[in-house]
C-alpha cells in the first residue's frame, strides 16, 4: 500500500490542474490510463468560453449558457462558473499556454466565436487549444517533486470504509489500482480522491473521443455509493469527419462559428430550414438536423465549406484540421469537409456542489465526469474547459481546508479465487456488441421500445461480464468493458425516467418539452427521481 494526502484519477485538464494546485501543499497520486497527453482535453480543439472584452458581459454568457442547456441548468453554477472566467484563462496564461494572439494588438488575446454564443468570447489556441494547454502542464506536472505520476494504470474500484472493514462514517479512502503493463493490482491509500476521468464517448459505435472515454469514473463512483443526474443528455457532435480511416476526428465547432456553411451533396444548405440560427445553432439542433437529412435523403454524410473564406485564411485559422484532412486526401480550401455526427460529450455524471464534493464523504468530481448543474440538458460550445478550470481551483480550496484526520490501513486486494481467463474473445465481443447496441437504439432519436430493447440486452450483458468478472483475474479491457456497461445502464436508465424531449434528450414518443424542468437523479440502491432544484 501507498499512502497520499490526495489521490487524482485522471489527467486532463481538470486532473491536472487539481494535482499542480495541490502540490504546493499535498502529497498528490496522479493516475491515468495512458500516457498523461492521452485524455479528450488534448483533443480540444476550440477553446475556453470566457468574457474577455468590453462588449460582452457575464449576464451574456449566462444567458447563452443556459439556452444552451434547454431550462435545465443551475443558476447557481452557472453564475459560479462564468464569473470565475477571466481569472481562469489568466491562471493558464501565467503557466505559459501559448493562446493565439490578436494581429491587431499583440497585447489582447485572439477571441473566436462558436455555435450558441452571442459574442466572440472563444480563447484559443489556433485550432489545437486542448493540446497547447495540456502540453504546458505537463511539463510542470511530471517535474514536480510532490505528484507520483503513475502513468498505464487504472483505477478498478474505489475503496471506502465499509468494503475495508474501517470503523466510523462511509467515506472514501482510497483506490484499487492495476498496473496495466503487469496486471498487477495496487493499493493507494489518500485522505482525499478525485475523480478526473472524463466521459463515456466510447459506449458509442461513433464517437469523437479518444480510446480512453469508458465512463471510469461514473461507474466506479457509483459503485462507492455516489448519485449521477442526467445521464440521459449525451452530447453528439454536429461535425465528425466522414473517412474509414479518419477514427474519431474532430471538424471544430470554430470552423462554422468562422462561416463555414453545412450542406447536402448537391450543394443544398440546409440549416436555415432547421432552425433562424442555421449553422451557429447549439449542437443538439445541429446534429438533429444532420442526422434528418441524412435518413431523409439516404446519404452517408453532409458537407462542410468553408471554401468561400479563402485558402490564407482557413490555413491560418486552422492549420491542424488542415493538415489532418489533407492526409486523408481532402483539401479544405478548395473542397467540403464530409461530416457525420458522432458521440462527444457527456453532459450528465456525478453529482457534486459548488466544491466538487459527490454524495459520498472524501470523494470529488470534476470535469466531465462530474454533474455540477452547469450544462443542463446540452453543453454551451467550449464551456467544458472552462468547467475543469473553476471546479478544480474550487476543490483544491476545500481541500485544503480540511483538517488532518487518521489514515487506516486498507487491504489488499484479493485475487485468491480467480484463475487466469480462458477466452478472451467475450470480452470483445460484448464491447462490440454493447457499442452497436447502444449507436441504435439509444442514439440522437430515440423511442421508448428503443430504449426498452437496449435496457434488455444491456442487463444480459451485465450478467456475462459480472461472471467473467467474478471468475479470472482482470485485465485492463475487463476494467473498461465492466465500467462501460454500467455507464450504459445508467444512460438508458435515466433517459427511460425521461417522459419529454429536452435538449440533447429527443424522443419519438415525447416529442412535447414540459413546463418544468428537472434532473433525473439516480441513486445507488434506490429508485430514479426527478428532481427540481440546486445540488449546493
Amino acid at each position: 500500500m501507498k499512502d497520499y494526502d490526495v489521490l487524482v484519477v485522471g489527467s486532463g485538464l481538470a486532473g491536472m490542474s487539481t494535482a499542480l494546485r495541490l502540490a504546493e501543499r499535498c502529497r498528490v497520486a496522479l493516475v491515468t490510463k495512458h500516457e498523461l497527453l492521452d485524455g479528450a482535453s488534448s483533443w480540444a480543439q476550440g477553446g475556453i468560453a470566457a468574457v474577455m472584452e468590453g462588449s460582452d458581459s457575464i449576464e451574456d454568457h449566462i444567458r447563452d449558457t443556459r439556452v444552451a442547456g434547454a431550462g435545465l441548468c443551475h443558476e447557481d453554477a452557472v453564475r459560479f462558473v462564468v464569473e470565475r472566467g477571466r481569472r481562469s484563462v489568466e491562471w493558464l496564461v501565467d503557466q505559459g499556454v501559448p493562446f493565439t494572439r490578436d494581429d491587431g494588438n499583440r497585447d489582447e488575446l485572439h477571441l473566436t466565436r462558436e455555435g450558441g454564443h452571442s459574442h466572440r468570447r472563444i480563447v484559443h489556441a489556433a485550432d489545437a487549444t486542448g493540446r497547447a494547454v495540456q502540453k504546458t502542464l505537463v511539463g510542470r506536472v511530471k517535474s514536480h517533486p510532490n505528484i507520483d505520476v503513475l502513468e498505464w494504470h487504472i483505477a478498478v474500484d474505489l475503496v471506502t470504509a465499509r468494503k475495508a472493514g474501517v470503523a466510523g462514517p462511509e467515506r472514501v479512502l482510497g483506490a484499487y489500482v492495476l498496473d496495466i503493463h503487469d496486471d498487477r493490482v495496487k493499493t493507494l491509500g489518500a485522505r482525499f480522491t478525485v475523480l478526473a476521468t472524463g466521459g463515456a464517448g466510447k459506449v458509442y459505435l461513433f464517437t469523437t473521443n479518444p480510446d480512453t472515454a469508458t465512463g471510469d469514473g461514473v461507474a466506479i463512483g457509483w459503485r462507492a455509493g455516489a448519485a449521477v443526474a442526467n445521464m440521459e443528455f449525451i452530447q453528439f457532435h454536429p461535425t465528425c469527419l466522414y473517412h474509414p480511416h479518419a477514427k474519431s476526428f474532430l471538424i471544430s465547432e470554430a470552423v462554422r462559428g468562422e462561416g463555414g456553411i453545412l450542406k447536402l451533396p448537391d450543394g443544398d444548405r440546409f440549416m436555415p430550414r432547421h432552425d433562424p440560427r442555421a449553422e451557429l445553432a447549439p449542437r443538439d439542433v445541429v446534429a438533429r438536423a444532420i442526422d434528418f437529412e441524412i435518413k431523409k435523403h439516404g446519404v452517408d454524410c453532409v458537407y462542410l465549406d468553408i471554401t468561400h473564406k479563402g485558402a490564407e485564411f482557413i490555413r491560418a485559422h486552422f492549420p491542424n484540421i488542415h493538415a489532418r484532412c489533407l492526409e486523408f486526401g481532402i483539401d479544405m480550401t478548395k473542397e467540403p469537409i464530409p461530416v457525420v455526427p458522432a458521440a462527444h460529450y457527456t453532459c450528465g455524471g456525478i453529482v457534486t456542489d459548488l466544491r466538487g464534493r459527490s454524495s459520498v464523504p472524501n470523494l470529488y468530481a470534476l470535469g466531465e465526469v462530474a454533474s455540477t448543474g452547469l450544462h443542463g440538458a446540452n453543453r454551451l460550445a467550449s464551456n467544458s474547459l472552462l468547467e475543469c478550470l473553476v471546479f478544480s481551483q474550487a476543490a483544491v480550496a476545500d481541500i485544503l481546508a480540511q483538517p488532518e484526520a487518521p489514515r487506516p490501513a486498507l487491504p489488499a486486494w484479493d485475487e485468491s479465487r480467480v484463475t487466469d481467463a480462458d477466452e478472451e474473445v467475450v470480452i470483445s465481443h460484448n464491447w462490440d456488441e454493447l457499442r452497436r447496441t447502444m449507436w441504435n437504439y439509444v442514439g440522437i432519436v430515440r423511442t421508448t421500445k428503443r430504449l426498452e430493447r437496449a435496457r434488455h440486452r444491456i442487463q444480459l450483458l451485465q450478467q456475462e461480464i459480472h461472471e467473467f468478472y467474478a471468475n479470472f483475474r482482470i485485465s485492463n479491457d475487463l476494467v473498461e468493458l465492466r465500467n462501460l456497461v454500467l455507464t450504459a445502464e445508467l444512460i438508458v436508465r435515466s433517459a427511460l425516467v425521461r417522459e419529454e424531449s429536452r435538449g440533447l434528450h429527443y424522443s419519438r414518443d415525447y416529442p412535447e418539452t414540459l413546463p418544468q424542468a428537472v434532473d433525473t437523479v439516480l441513486v445507488p440502491d434506490g429508485a430514479a427521481s426527478l428532481v427540481a432544484g440546486t445540488w449546493a
